[in-house]
């Protein structure tokens, strides 16, 4: 059964919600509704295949009825692989040791893709870069990249970091990320917010050696943004060539520098700072074209003293929107506080509204995905009865193609044992630009005018080339249109079909 907490809020707020409908959200034909399967809080470790395959296949389902329309699926957390990997070992967050493989075998990976593309879900493949090693981890396999190359790793509170102003440590990056790429049809590849470390009081990231021999000029903490941006521009780089249509995405820490750090282009909040801590320029990689898109944790509240979240969905939408840009809610969080103009409610609908009056908020994605699984709040359920009840294709993205995919053919309804059902032919498409992959089923009533902006009148999105239609009562007339969509998400014209139900 799906849990839910702070009742009387929640039951105020799905009242509001119903009565203010229309007031308060209009729902997008094209969204990114993310959620992060993430593993290093040791969700998997020690069920075992089968109890893990039934576990992610509960949160599969249930995400599915959310709305939910990629996966942003944790499998590289320390240099080890919840995926066959020549490259590295197998990791302890799957099996419970690095370097021993599941049994029964499988590949988590492989199977995460299969089950999301059944689901018309994306599967992006996350990965953290640099960290080799996390604090709870006291054993690594003998073919550890920190074991093999100890010299190209530097401890830190308790870590090992592979140095990041090592040329061998980036291309050992990439060539992982190449090999992950070119052998599985991901949709993405995701970074996080580990760069170089979050500062720790009394610790200290010893690279003065490397950088009195190789600091060109620089300042040190210009030195490490010059080695993260050179590593950014790779792995992009590493990624496209390899296949093109393969979106690049990272998910930085929710704040890039404060106002009292730059007065120009500072946030007005008193938090650790991406640029300044973690030497990350996320705009830089932006504005370059470096990223394919962006989603900042703001996993504050509004109202936040030191970082409040409305200040900073403002910021990102007003300095980010060179790539499109989707943000990272922390669920627990927003359910947990209230409204501050209506404290009888949580402040789900607050965060949406500031998300519809955004315009270069393309998506959302949510941390994480067991929590809203389990219902937190009643989170899941709003989503599936209200936010994201229709279906939403994937934001455009035409730097990397914008070229639509030809329309269905033969469209033609049968009777069958289980009812009607309308069926189509896949168009004729040469190449990765071309190709029909998926298609989108919008259906109208016999007078109504044909919009398909309009999300209200798609009935699925689908990889199938067919759909159950609902039986009326055999009198009433729809127009059924059934567009094709690539890889992309580019979307071509519609076929028509009128049909009697």
């Amino acid at each position: 059964m799906r849990s839910t907490i702070n009742g009387k809020l929640l039951l105020v707020s799905i009242v509001l919600l119903l009565l203010t409908s229309a007031q308060v959200f209009a729902g997008k034909k094209r969204e990114f509704r993310g959620a992060w399967i993430q593993c290093v809080n040791g969700q998997f470790e020690g069920l075992g295949t089968q109890a893990m395959q039934q576990n992610l296949l509960h949160q599969l389902d249930e995400l599915q009825k959310d709305g939910i329309n990629a996966i942003i699926f944790q499998v590289r957390p320390e240099c080890d692989a919840l995926y066959q990997s020549k490259l590295e070992p197998w990791s302890r967050f799957l099996t419970g040791r690095q370097g021993v493989a599941p049994s029964p075998y499988w590949d988590p990976l492989q199977w995460m893709i299969d089950q999301c593309h059944k689901r018309g879900m994306e599967l992006h493949a996350w990965i953290n870069p640099f960290r080799a090693k996390t604090k709870g981890t006291s054993e690594l396999a003998i073919n550890h990249v920190a074991l093999l190359h100890p010299d190209r790793v530097i401890p830190y509170d308790g870590q090992f970091i592979l140095n990041p102003a090592l040329k061998e440590n980036r291309d050992y990056v990439c060539e992982v990320v190449k090999d992950i790429v070119s052998r599985y049809d991901v949709d993405g590849i995701h970074i996080d917010d580990y760069f170089y470390p979050y500062p720790v009081a009394g610790q200290q990231f010893d690279d003065d050696r490397l950088y009195e021999k190789d600091k060109q000029g620089l300042s040190k903490s210009d030195w490490r943004r010059h080695n993260v941006d050179v590593f950014i521009q790779q792995l992009s780089n590493t990624i496209h060539q390899t296949k093109p249509w393969v979106k690049f995405g990272v998910s930085p820490f929710g704040i890039y520098r404060n106002k009292s750090t730059d007065a120009n282009v500072g946030s007005n909040t008193r938090g650790l700072q991406n640029y300044d801590d973690l030497y990350a320029d996320i705009l830089l990689w932006v504005n370059n074209g470096w990223v394919d898109y962006c989603v900042p944790q703001l996993y504050w509240q509004i109202g936040h003293k030191t970082a409040d979240y409305a200040e900073l969905i403002k910021w990102w939408n007003r300095y980010a929107s060179a790539r499109p840009l989707f943000i990272g809610e922390d669920v627990e969080r927003t359910v947990k506080y209230p409204d501050l103009q209506n404290p009888q409610t949580n402040q789900m609908a607050a965060k949406y509204r500031l998300h519809d009056e955004m315009p270069h908020v393309d998506g959302t994605v949510l941390w994480y995905s067991r929590v809203v699984v389990d219902n937190l709040g009643c989170y899941g359920s709003l989503l599936r009865s209200y936010y994201w009840k229709k279906p939403a294709l994937q934001p455009l993205m035409p730097f990397i193609d914008n070229k639509a995919p030809k329309k269905p053919k033969k469209l033609k309804v049968i009777q069958t044992s289980d009812g009607p059902v309308l069926f189509w032919t896949k168009p004729k498409g040469c190449g990765w630009k071309d190709e029909a992959r998926q298609y989108v089923v919008y259906r109208f009533e016999e007078k109504e005018k044909v919009d398909f902006e309009d999300a209200s009148h798609i009935v699925g999105i689908t990889s199938d080339t067919f759909v159950k239609l609902p039986v009326v009562d055999g009198t009433h007339t729809y127009y059924y249109y059934v567009t094709s969509l690539d890889r992309m998400s580019n979307e071509s014209k519609g076929a028509k079909k009128k049909a009697k139900l």
